[in-house]
């Protein structure tokens, strides 16, 4: 069960991490404008989850790949925690509503939460 919770990890964050290439303009959408530079930090995020999930792929270094995979996507939640504080109930957006952005918020957390079991599990 370990292992294939890990090799599911590694494939959602490679296949999410090329989607940043491919789709830039969505992943975009998500950084908060105060950030700004959201091209750099699209295409660095990007790069960082292909990396990482080769880390998580490989079994040598799934635990260090399953720790880094908690920070990076811990590190999504200042953008999540954003779309909360803006949320409003008559955006057009799902994402943008109330609902939405905590549905956000906590499925980004069962994603922290993954990434730490398989670091777990891999020790």
């Amino acid at each position: 069960m370990h292992a294939i919770a890990a090799v599911g990890l590694a494939v959602f964050l490679a296949v999410t991490g090329v989607t940043h290439f491919l789709a830039p303009g969505y992943f975009r959408s998500l950084v908060p404008a105060w950030l700004r530079r959201e091209r750099l930090l699209v295409a660095v995020s990007g790069a960082a989850e292909v990396v990482v999930g080769v880390l998580v792929l490989v079994p040598c270094t799934r635990q260090a790949g399953g720790w880094a995979a908690a920070v990076l996507i811990s590190c999504y939640q200042v953008s999540h925690a954003d779309a909360l504080r803006r949320a409003r109930q008559d955006r057009p957006r799902l994402l943008e509503r109330p609902v939405g952005a905590v549905a956000r918020v906590v499925v980004n957390v069962l994603y922290i939460a993954w990434a730490v079991a398989v670091a777990r599990s891999a020790a």
